[in-house]
C-alpha cells in the first residue's frame, strides 16, 4: 500500500483498534487461479505473534480455502472513508489552487493462512465471535442457547482459519498535509454530512 510518512500508522495499539474497529474485514489470497476474496468476521488475539494473529472461519463450499495460496495472504481492514470538497479548504477563498481527495482509515495485514477442521477450535472460534458480537444485545445468544446437536451440524459446514501477522500496514489519510485551517474546514464539513460515516471519520481529524 502506498503511504507517504504524513499518513503512516505504526503505532501497535492504533493498529490493533483500528483492526478490532473493523466488523468486516476482507480476506484475499493469491492462487494459481487468481485473486480471491471472502468478506468475513474475524478475531484479533493481540498477544499471539509480533502484531498478533487473525481467526475467523468461512463456508466450507467456499473454494478459497481449498486453493493453494501463492505467499502470503492478505487481510484488508477497511475503517471510515469519506470525499473532501474542495470547497471545504479555507485555501480555496485565497487562491483556488485545491482539488477534491479522498480520506480514509485502513490496515492491510499479511501472514501466511492455516486453514482447517478441528471440530474444537471452530467451536472455540465460533463462540468468540459470538461473544464479542452479542455483547451489545440486551440478552446476548449464546452458543450453547441451542441444541449442541444443531451446533455440530452447522459447524460441519465451515472451516476455521488462522493467521498469524507477520507484516502490516496501517494509513490513516486525514487531511494531515493541510494546514490547520484547512483541516478545520474539512472537520466541519464532514461533521455537516448526512452520511454517518462522513461524520465519524470528521471526528478523526486532526485539528
Amino acid at each position: 500500500m502506498y503511504t507517504p510518512p504524513a499518513f503512516r500508522e505504526d503505532d501497535p495499539a492504533a493498529l490493533a483498534a483500528m483492526m478490532r474497529e473493523t466488523r468486516l474485514p476482507s480476506l484475499v489470497t493469491a492462487t494459481a487461479e487468481g485473486l480471491m476474496a471472502t468478506p468475513l468476521p474475524l478475531i484479533l488475539a493481540e498477544d499471539e505473534g509480533p502484531h498478533g494473529t487473525l481467526y475467523g472461519h468461512l463456508a466450507k463450499a467456499n473454494p478459497q480455502w481449498k486453493t493453494p495460496v501463492l505467499g502470503q495472504a492478505m487481510v484488508i481492514f477497511q475503517g471510515p472513508e469519506a470525499y473532501v470538497s474542495p470547497n471545504w479548504y479555507a485555501a480555496k477563498a485565497a487562491h483556488h489552487k485545491v482539488v477534491p481527495t479522498w480520506n480514509y482509515v485502513t490496515v492491510h495485514a499479511y501472514g501466511t493462512v492455516e486453514f482447517f477442521e478441528d471440530a474444537d477450535r471452530l467451536l472455540d472460534i465460533v463462540t468468540r465471535l459470538t461473544t464479542r458480537y452479542e455483547a451489545g444485545q440486551a440478552v446476548p445468544w449464546k452458543v450453547s442457547d441451542a441444541p449442541p446437536e444443531f451446533i455440530r451440524a452447522h459447524m460441519r459446514g465451515i472451516v476455521g482459519l488462522r493467521l498469524e501477522i507477520t507484516r502490516i500496514d496501517g494509513k490513516k489519510k486525514l487531511s494531515q498535509n493541510r494546514d490547520q485551517a484547512d483541516r478545520e474546514g474539512v472537520a466541519a464539513g464532514l461533521a455537516a454530512s448526512v452520511e454517518p460515516a462522513d461524520r465519524a471519520l470528521g471526528g478523526l481529524i486532526p485539528v
